[in-house]
């Protein structure tokens, strides 16, 4: 699935970033998990900012599935729904 945002730089995925965010969205524009949650869209992370750490014990292979957002995203409906 491509992303319907052309990067201005590409790098080879070797080093693993720790991100923090608000929340994950569904997004008509980013790839990830596109079409699983909804036809037409995929999942983003709100407001992302990097927290600082380089993951030096992870290899890019170790880094978030889609799968892995697609569940983050359900649970944090989850937790809205019991409050």
């Amino acid at each position: 699935m491509q992303s319907l945002i052309d990067a201005e730089v590409w790098f080879e995925p070797v080093v693993v970033l720790e991100i923090l965010g608000a929340e994950i969205t569904l997004s008509p524009i980013h790839a990830c998990a596109m079409d699983i949650i909804r036809k037409g869209s995929g999942l983003a992370i709100r407001f992302p900012r990097f927290t600082g750490n380089i993951r030096i014990d992870k290899s890019a292979e170790d880094a978030t599935t889609s799968q892995e957002i697609v569940e983050m995203y359900n649970g944090q409906l989850k937790k809205i729904i019991r409050q």
